[in-house]
């Protein structure tokens, strides 16, 4: 179907003892002009009386009565094959309880137009009047349908605020019997999805009015929503191959790739983390990255790419391997990692957890009581530099990041721990006003980390070989940043090398003094940088063969930037 004439809407309310809000919600929907059908879902006798009333003086409503209550979804299917039945093409669901901001109607009918074969629903923007449990239990929702779907693209499954096709609809009711209370809403979501009709969402307010009337059951309603989602869980499985093959192909290099989930996504991991614990949340991990390690087909094909050239390096150089290598316990490690994280950011695990091999070495900075450089990278664990900043609470630890997320980041890890001791400082990139802050920070006494392993997507697509220096990684030459080095040299500082990895099941954090400080002389400057380079992915390396499923660049990183141009060239 393409957006013509044929795009006929209509308004359906299913409603059950709402009588009393009937009447302002109606009259909120008058303005826009369209036929509206309402299901009684068999409400009592005083909502009966009210709902008669109303239809006797509201010309463009029509109403239908359900002698036994059948549930939201009953309710809400009823009206659908009515809206069919009348000809309708689409059908605008609006719950009865006055939770939704129907100024937004306009719009959804625009996009509904524009795009008449999906499914467009309201992506609910809370305020402080959201009960928390429900909020919560919204985000445990949201992590099944990504399952489910194999897809981060349904946003809101939840939402009783939506333009519903008609067609493809009524197909699925024919052929699938659908939850009937607060499940419907998110199965023919779903099941939607399965058949091909896709959701777009529309950010929409959405309040709990204080004497709004709510018919959810936390027992029985929670209960029939856990059995529908082992239902989705299980008709999943046998469609995991159609599923992938919708997934749409990612972009060519890691910084690219857009990250796989918001800050209230961390707030969700907290909620769980706190409220199930450390030992029975780590349990749950094996799902969740079973998931990722079935969908993530580029990062678990970098994974074995990874592994097959640390076996190599490993055999080359006569060194031992310290465990079997696997794809899936490579995902797993980097789960453990993240929850390693929160229990950090909890204040759950600090440095007397971990073993902290070179002490002496790290005291030794702290007691100097100067501003320190930390060069780390991302293998292993970077919230080590968390628990170093922990053995002294005079020091303060910036970490240096590239992201836009950086402040409202901040923001979680202030509500999660206020005597958290790591900053992070957000840089678009490396110039003369980052040199400034950063000076600002060692002058105070305080410690910067910045990671020397990753370069940008900007200097790959713009083939800026002049902001990378190459060194031999693993047996390969790879593309280092030139801008940490550049940085450390500019500030004048000690510069220490940390590496927090996984060994014997516990952390260990290794520290080594790199540079007091780094000099690029101007005579030599190039070679001094390749020096400095060499050494840091010497160390790289060494610790890399200590514990290769510490290695977190789920990418190819050894892609050069002739590699990203070649595979933009039009076949």
């Amino acid at each position: 179907m393409t957006p013509s004439a044929t795009f006929s809407p209509c308004l359906i309310i299913p409603c059950y003892n709402h009588g009393p809000m009937m009447a302002g919600v109606l009259e909120s929907l008058r303005p826009f002009g369209l036929p509206c059908i309402v299901v009684d879902d068999g409400s009592d006798l005083q909502t009966a009386e009210e709902l008669q009333h109303l239809e006797s003086l509201t010309p463009w409503m029509s109403l239908t009565r359900l002698t036994v209550n059948q549930g939201k979804g009953g309710a809400v299917m009823a009206a659908l094959r009515l809206a069919a039945g009348k000809g309708f093409t689409h059908a605008l669901q609006v719950d009865a309880d006055g939770q939704h901001q129907l100024s937004d109607v306009p719009a959804m009918l625009a996009e509904a137009r524009s795009y008449p074969d999906c499914l467009i629903s309201g992506q609910p923007v809370y305020d402080d009047s959201v009960p928390k449990s429900r909020l919560y239990g919204r985000y445990i929702t949201h992590f099944w349908v990504w399952i489910e779907t194999l897809s981060f693209s349904v946003k809101d499954s939840m939402c009783g605020f939506r333009v519903y096709p008609l067609r493809p609809c009524l197909q699925l009711m024919a052929k699938k019997n659908l939850g009937l209370r607060m499940d419907f809403d998110t199965e023919i979501m779903v099941r939607l999805y399965w058949q091909g009709t896709r959701s777009r969402f529309l950010p929409t307010r959405v309040t709990y009015p204080e004497d709004g009337l709510s018919h959810f059951d936390a027992v029985k309603d929670n209960l029939q929503i856990s059995w529908m989602h082992t239902r989705l869980f299980f008709g999943m499985l046998r469609r995991i191959p159609y599923l992938l093959k919708q997934r749409k192909n990612r972009p060519e290099h890691w910084s690219s790739t857009q990250e796989r989930k918001g800050l209230w996504g961390i707030r969700l991991m907290l909620s769980v983390y706190r409220t199930l614990g450390y030992n029975a949340f780590r349990l749950l991990l094996y799902p969740v990255i079973t998931y990722f390690w079935l969908t993530g087909h580029k990062q678990r094909n970098a994974s074995a790419r990874w592994l097959e050239r640390v076996r190599v390096t490993a055999a080359h150089r006569h060194i031992p391997l310290p465990y079997p290598l696997s794809t899936f316990r490579h995902f797993m490690r980097f789960g453990e990692s993240m929850l390693s994280k929160l229990a950090s950011w909890q204040g759950d695990k600090t440095l007397t957890d971990a073993v902290l091999v070179n002490p002496d070495i790290c005291e030794s900075h702290i007691t100097s009581g100067r501003g320190t450089l930390i060069l780390a990278s991302h293998l292993g664990d970077i919230e080590s530099c968390r628990a170093i900043g922990s053995l002294s609470h005079r020091i303060t630890v910036n970490a240096l990041v590239f992201t836009e997320h950086a402040e409202r980041f901040n923001q979680v890890m202030k509500e999660i721990n206020p005597q958290a001791v790591v900053n992070l400082i957000q840089v678009n990139q490396m110039g003369p006003e980052t040199a400034i802050l950063l000076q600002e920070k060692l002058d105070a006494g305080e410690w910067v980390a910045i990671v020397g392993d990753r370069t940008s997507a900007s200097h790959h697509q713009r083939g800026e070989h002049s902001r990378m220096i190459y060194s031999e990684f693993m047996g390969k030459t790879a593309a280092f940043p030139q801008g940490p080095f550049i940085l450390a040299a500019a500030l004048r500082a000690p510069v220490m090398l940390m590496f927090g990895i996984m060994q014997q099941k516990r952390l260990h954090i290794y520290c080594e003094s790199f540079a007091d400080p780094l000099i690029l002389p101007r005579a030599n400057r190039l070679p001094a940088l390749q020096a400095a380079v060499d050494h840091y992915a010497a160390r790289l390396e060494h610790y890399s063969l200590l514990a290769p499923h510490d290695w977190f660049n789920f990418y190819d990183f050894w892609q050069h930037p002739a590699d990203v141009a070649s595979d933009r060239k039009p076949e």
